[in-house]
């Protein structure tokens, strides 16, 4: 177990899924959990930080991050603190995203708008977001 949480952060909900399918009852679940809490191994803001950062640089959205932590098991009120859906900076982060795919290419007809919109609300941005890059015709 530790050598799981040697390579990366987990959540409470993640560790008791991995010790579930090893057999572990319910009860030493929760006694494991509660003492790798104590010792600062698990860290729910610590594991809910790093996983924002991660998805943010490899280009999703705040609504695809924000479900990829609620099915790991954070709350919701924890994702909403920490993710700022409504921040400006992820104006800036559905542009680069926008940018590194499209090539910054404004859509010419409806085809190529559905395109992009469905790529960038797959990708987690909001309606708003991507209206404000796809009205956008600034260069980038």
């Amino acid at each position: 177990m530790l050598n799981w949480l040697a390579r990366r952060d987990y959540s409470q909900h993640e560790i008791a899924q991995k010790l579930k399918a090893k057999a572990y009852s319910q009860e030493a679940i929760s006694l494991i959990i509660t003492k790798l809490m104590q010792a600062n191994l698990i860290n729910e803001y610590r594991f809910t930080e790093n996983y924002i950062r991660s998805r943010l640089a490899k280009g999703y959205g705040p609504l695809r991050i924000s479900k990829e932590l609620q099915v790991r098991g954070i709350l919701p009120d924890q994702i909403a603190e920490q993710l700022q859906i409504t921040d400006n900076a992820w104006l800036i982060n559905v542009r680069k995203v926008w940018q590194k795919h499209f090539k910054g290419k404004l859509p010419n007809d409806f085809k190529d708008r559905a395109k992009q919109i469905r790529f960038l609300l797959y990708r987690g941005f909001t309606e708003e977001q991507i209206e404000s890059v796809l009205k956008n015709d600034e260069p980038a």
